[in-house]
């Protein structure tokens, strides 16, 4: 057995909701006789705490211990058994159509099934919009955007996703974009995208993710964008942290944007 990332359950706070179970595609939780959820079995959960993004009572959380290998080709199969072949596209990490273990870095497709949250990635030169289109009479912008990726929100990426592997990676609050006038040249450009709201997400698995992302991908830099208001600040220390927990040697950079647009570098490298 090797030390590694698997789900713990306080049955005292767990209320039985059952919304765990569903959450986690590799089917490692269940609910008891008590209504009660319980690990399955170790070599089902792959430690990514999908499941704590739903839990209502925060009766979730991921440690790291010792415990048994994540086996995909054993959920793969414990899936189909309780699921049905159809829910086998979900299972992380492992190949429906031969049941083996897929390469390292997983397909993406395989790692979430959401069709809103599918893997998309766009052409480095994209035509501008023509400007036949628009919004109250007035013409759509003619520059094209640079968005390289989709998704883009920290609950919706998974840390195995191609795009980010070796990447310069960009972690931006939600409101950055709407305040400065010309995010994507500033700061889009090159660079793959990371947005988040450290005061109204559920953001109690955003360090451990964004650590598994810079640790799994090694990007070259890390580049964080926030707003100027109080409470944005929280995102940039999740940055800092993550780095910390993944290992890598990396200073992010840090730039501020104010409400009406105005920009500050906190820290640039």
């Amino acid at each position: 057995m090797t030390k590694r990332k698997v789900i713990e359950i306080d049955r005292d706070k767990c209320n039985g909701c059952g919304l765990c179970t569903t959450a986690c595609a590799e089917g490692a939780l269940a609910l008891d006789e008590e209504k009660k959820a319980y690990l399955v079995h170790e070599i089902y959960c792959d430690g990514l705490g999908a499941c704590l993004d739903v839990c209502p009572t925060g009766a979730l959380k991921v440690v790291e211990r010792e415990a048994p290998d994540y086996d995909p080709k054993a959920t793969l199969e414990h899936v189909i058994k309780i699921r049905g072949p159809e829910a086998a596209h979900l299972v992380h990490g492992a190949c429906p159509e031969t049941g083996e273990s897929s390469s390292p870095r997983p397909r993406f497709e395989e790692v979430c099934g959401c069709p809103g949250s599918a893997m998309m990635v766009f052409p480095e030169e994209r035509g501008a919009e023509d400007g036949s289109s628009s919004i109250d009479n007035q013409p759509a912008s003619a520059l094209p955007s640079e968005l390289r990726q989709w998704p883009i929100q920290l609950h919706l990426v998974s840390p195995y996703a191609p795009y980010f592997e070796g990447c310069d990676l960009l972690v931006a609050a939600d409101c950055t974009a709407f305040s400065h006038g010309n995010f994507h040249r500033s700061f889009l450009k090159g660079k793959r995208l990371i947005i988040a709201c450290p005061k109204l997400d559920d953001t109690n698995n955003y360090v451990e993710k964004l650590a598994e992302i810079i640790r799994y991908n090694k990007p070259r830099r890390v580049t964080t964008v926030i707003m100027s208001v109080p409470c944005c600040s929280g995102l940039y220390r999740m940055v800092e942290q993550a780095i910390r927990l993944s290992g890598e040697s990396l200073i992010p950079e840090k730039f501020v944007v104010s409400p009406d647009g105005s920009m500050t570098v906190q820290h640039r490298k």
